[in-house]
C-alpha cells in the first residue's frame, strides 16, 4: 500500500510544466463466484477525504496545464460559437387557461427567465427569473413548473448542486410570494382541480428512486398524507394530470414493466384505483379522453402486450380492467408506438419506423374500428432528421405543436394544422453570421454489422471536405436504454464542420431508434452488440474513406461512456482520440453495490452480478476491470463531482488505473466540474466554455491549431 496520496509521472510531450498525477494505491481484495478482484482505487469513493478532493484538483491542474497551450484556441472557439447565437430571444410561447408562456434569455445572463401574457399586446408577468434563483451557487437546473388551474399558483422545483435533488415550492402569482411550503427531493408534482391540492412524489435518500407520493392541502395544519409507497427497488414512480384535465396518474415502472392508477381530478381526497396490475414484461401507459366514440369517457392505453413494438388501446373509465381493453391501431411489428398525446379531435402518436422518427395524426371523429385508415403522417423530406411532439398543454387545439430539425436545418418549431394538414413554422433557431446551409451536405447509410445486422448510420459534412479518407471525423454514440439518439442541429458543431471534421453518428443496438427489439438486441446478455457495432461502425467510415483510423476520433457520455471504454479497450489501434463524458466504466463494482442510486433498477438494463452467468458476461466488457498494459488512444475524461447518476469516482478510478497501465505518450486528461453534477455546466456560457474547450483538444491533437 502506497503511503502517499499522489504521485507524479512523467507529463506527455507538450504537458512538461507539471507532471502527471499517480493516485495511491490501497489494494481492496474481493472474491465473488469464485473470482477474486484486486481493487486498487476503491479509496476515491470518499467524497469527504480531502485526499480525494486534492487527487481530482490536482488532475485538474495537470489538464489545465496541459491545455494552456491552447487557451488563446478556446477563447477563439467560444467566440466563435458565441457570435452564432441570438443571447436576447424568445421562446415561441404556448397556449394554457387563457396565458401565453415563454422564455426570455438576455444577453450576459446565464439563464432563461420565465414569463407568461394574456395576449401579445398585453403586459408580461415575471413567474421565474432562474438568473435570480441562481445567485449564490454555480449551478442550477429547473424541473416541475406547474401552473394550477385558476392560474394563481405555481409550483416549481429546483436543484442548486448538479446532484439532481430538487427542492418543491409553491410561489402564489399575485403576490410573487412564496407558500410556506418546501419538499425537499421531489420528483413530479401535479395539481388536482381545485387549486389547493399539490399532488407529489419524492425520492429515497440514499438510492434516489422515486417512492413515495404525498397530497398536500394548502392551508392545512397537518402532515401531508402519504398515499403511496412503491416498495419494489426496480420501480420508480410519477405523478402526472392528464391533458384533458379530468384525471391525475400515478405511474409505476421499471425497465421493462409498468402500472398505473388513477384519481378524478375533482375529487382530490379519493382513493388512487389500479387500471391493471403490474405483469413481468408487460409496459403500459394512459391517457384520457372524456367523449370517445361510443364507449365515452375512456382511457387511451399504450400497451406492449402481444408485440414489443406496443399497439394502441381504449376501455371505459367505468371498469378500465385489463380484459375490457378495445384495440384501435394493432402491432405492426416494423413500426415503434413510442408514444401518443390524446387531444380533443384527434390523437398525435410518435413511431419510429427504419431508424427515422414520424409523427401520425389520427382523427377521431371518423371510423373508429381501424384508426389507421383515418390517419396520416406530416411528411418530411430530409434522409436524416429529428421530430418530435412540442409543447401542446391544451386538450381543445385545432393545431399540434411539432419540433423539426436535422444536421443542416435548425430546430424549427410548426405548428400543424389538422384541417388544412398545412404546418407553420412558428420560428426556426436564429444562426447569426451569415449561416449557408447549402455550403453542408448529410446522408444516411447502413453498414453491416459483425452477425450481419443493417446498423443505421448519420452523416453531415462541408460540402467542401474531401471524403477521401483524408479528413478527420467524430463518431458518437451511445446504444443503452432504449434512448434514440436525434440527428438534431447543432451551431457549435459548425467549429467542427468548418475545419474539416466530418461528424457521424451510429444508431447501434441497445439505443430505440427502431424501437423496443432494438433496445433488446444491445441490453443484459446482448449488450456485447452494441460494443461491436460501434466497431463495425468505425471500420465501415475507414473502408468507405470518410477517414482513416488515425484520423478518428470518438465520443460518447454517461452510458456512451461505457460504450467509449469497451471499444477503446477492444480496439485502442482503431481510434485517434476518445473523449468520454461522465462515463459509466466501473460497471461490476457499481451494480455489485446495492446502496448506490440506480443500481437494483438497472438490473434489468445490465444484469445482476450475484448471478454467476450475468456477472462473468458484466466482467467481459467492463472497461474498468479489462484495462491493460497497451497502447491507447490520445483521451479526454470529463466528470462533474455532484453526478448523481454515474459518480464521479468511476472516471477517477479509471484514469487513475490507467494511468499505470498506458504504454504510449498519449494524453490523458482528466478534468472534474467541481459544482455540477451529471450534464455538466448549467449556465449557457459555462456550457459553451466546457464545448470549446473539448473542440480545442481534439483539433490540437489532429494538428489543426486555429
Amino acid at each position: 500500500m502506497s503511503t502517499d496520496t499522489l504521485g507524479s509521472k512523467p507529463a506527455s510531450a507538450g504537458a512538461q510544466t507539471l507532471p502527471a498525477p499517480v493516485a495511491k494505491t490501497i489494494p481492496v481484495e474481493t472474491v465473488l463466484h469464485g473470482d477474486h478482484r484486486v481493487d486498487n482505487y476503491a479509496w476515491l469513493r470518499e467524497k469527504e477525504n480531502p485526499e480525494v478532493i486534492a487527487y481530482l484538483e490536482a488532475e485538474n491542474a495537470y489538464s489545465n496545464a496541459v491545455l494552456k497551450p491552447t487557451e488563446a484556441f478556446q477563447e477563439k472557439l467560444y467566440q466563435e460559437m458565441l457570435s452564432r447565437i441570438q443571447q436576447t430571444d424568445l421562446s415561441v410561447p404556448y397556449s394554457l387557461r387563457g396565458f401565453q408562456y415563454f422564455t426570455r434569455t438576455e444577453e450576459g445572463k446565464q439563464y432563461a427567465s420565465h414569463l407568461r401574457r394574456r395576449d401579445e399586446h398585453s403586459p408580461e408577468e415575471l413567474l421565474l427569473d432562474l438568473n435570480a434563483l441562481a445567485e449564490g451557487h454555480s449551478f442550477l437546473g429547473l424541473d416541475v413548473f406547474n401552473v394550477s388551474d385558476n392560474n394563481q399558483l405555481l409550483a416549481h422545483s429546483t436543484d442548486t448542486t448538479g446532484f439532481r435533488q430538487y427542492t418543491l415550492e409553491i410561489k402564489n402569482l399575485a403576490t410573487n410570494a412564496l407558500l410556506p411550503f418546501r419538499v425537499e427531493r421531489a420528483t413530479s408534482a401535479a395539481w388536482a382541480a381545485d387549486n389547493c391540492t399539490l399532488f407529489y412524489t419524492i425520492e429515497d435518500e440514499v438510492s434516489k428512486r422515486s417512492y413515495r407520493l404525498y397530497r398536500h392541502v394548502l392551508g392545512s395544519t397537518e402532515p401531508d398524507t402519504l398515499l403511496f409507497e412503491e416498495t419494489d427497488q426496480r420501480f420508480r414512480i410519477d405523478i402526472e394530470r392528464s391533458r384533458s384535465g379530468n384525471y391525475l396518474f400515478l405511474t409505476t415502472n421499471s425497465h421493462t414493466t409498468s402500472e398505473a392508477h388513477y384519481l378524478r381530478a375533482n375529487d382530490p381526497l379519493g382513493e388512487f384505483r389500479l387500471i391493471s396490475p403490474r405483469e413481468d414484461n408487460h409496459e403500459y401507459y394512459v391517457d384520457h379522453h372524456p367523449s370517445f366514440s361510443n364507449q365515452g369517457d375512456s382511457f387511451f392505453i399504450r400497451t406492449n402486450s402481444l408485440g414489443r413494438t406496443f399497439r394502441l388501446m381504449s376501455v371505459s373509465t367505468a371498469d378500465p380492467r385489463r380484459k375490457y381493453w378495445r384495440e384501435l391501431i394493432p402491432n405492426r411489428p416494423a413500426v415503434m408506438l413510442s408514444a401518443f398525446a390524446a387531444f380533443r379531435t384527434h390523437l398525435a402518436i410518435y413511431e419510429r419506423e427504419t431508424g427515422l422518427p414520424h409523427i401520425r395524426i389520427v382523427s377521431l371523429n371518423q371510423d373508429t374500428s381501424n384508426l389507421l385508415k383515418t390517419s396520416h403522417r406530416i411528411e418530411f423530406s430530409e434522409p436524416a432528421y429529428n421530430a418530435s411532439l412540442g409543447t401542446n398543454l391544451e386538450f381543445d387545439q385545432s393545431h399540434l405543436r411539432y419540433q423539426y430539425e436535422s444536421f443542416i436545418t435548425p430546430r424549427s418549431v410548426f405548428d400543424y394544422n389538422i384541417s388544412t394538414r398545412e404546418s407553420v413554422l412558428r420560428k426556426q433557431q436564429p444562426v447569426l453570421g451569415g449561416y449557408d446551409p447549402s455550403l453542408y451536405v448529410s446522408q444516411r447509410s447502413h453498414f453491416t454489422a459483425t452477425d450481419g445486422t443493417q446498423i443505421p448510420i448519420s452523416l453531415v459534412a462541408r460540402r467542401s471536405t474531401p471524403l477521401d479518407g483524408s479528413a478527420p471525423l467524430l463518431l458518437y454514440g451511445y446504444g443503452s436504454y432504449g434512448i434514440s439518439i436525434p440527428v438534431g442541429f447543432n451551431s457549435n458543431r459548425l467549429s467542427l464542420l468548418d475545419r474539416g471534421v466530418v461528424f457521424a453518428i451510429a444508431h447501434i443496438r441497445g439505443g430505440g431508434e427502431l424501437g423496443k427489439p432494438w433496445h433488446d438486441a444491445g441490453r443484459m446478455r446482448n449488450k456485447l452488440n452494441s460494443f461491436t457495432d460501434f466497431i463495425s461502425a468505425a471500420e465501415f467510415l475507414i473502408a468507405q474513406k470518410f477517414t482513416s483510423a488515425n484520423k478518428l476520433i470518438i465520443e460518447g457520455g454517461s452510458a456512451g461512456g461505457l460504450l467509449m471504454g469497451a471499444v477503446t479497450n477492444m480496439r485502442p489501434d482503431l481510434f485517434r482520440i476518445v473523449i468520454s463524458h461522465v462515463p459509466f466504466v466501473d460497471v461490476l463494482n457499481t451494480m455489485l453495490d446495492a446502496s448506490l442510486p440506480l443500481t437494483v433498477g438497472e438490473y434489468e438494463e445490465w444484469g445482476n452480478p450475484q448471478l454467476a452467468d450475468d456477472y462473468f458476461y458484466m466482467k467481459s466488457y467492463c472497461p474498468y476491470t479489462n484495462l491493460t498494459a497497451t497502447n491507447y488512444p490520445a483521451l479526454l475524461v470529463k466528470t462533474g463531482l455532484n453526478d448523481s447518476q454515474v459518480m464521479y469516482w468511476e472516471p477517477a478510478k479509471y484514469v487513475a488505473k490507467l494511468r499505470t497501465l498506458k504504454r504510449d505518450e498519449n494524453l490523458l486528461l482528466f478534468k472534474t466540474n467541481m459544482g455540477a453534477g451529471h450534464g455538466g455546466a448549467s449556465g449557457r456560457y459555462d456550457y459553451l466554455r466546457e464545448i470549446a474547450l473539448d473542440y480545442a483538444f481534439l483539433l490540437s491533437q489532429l494538428g489543426i491549431q486555429s
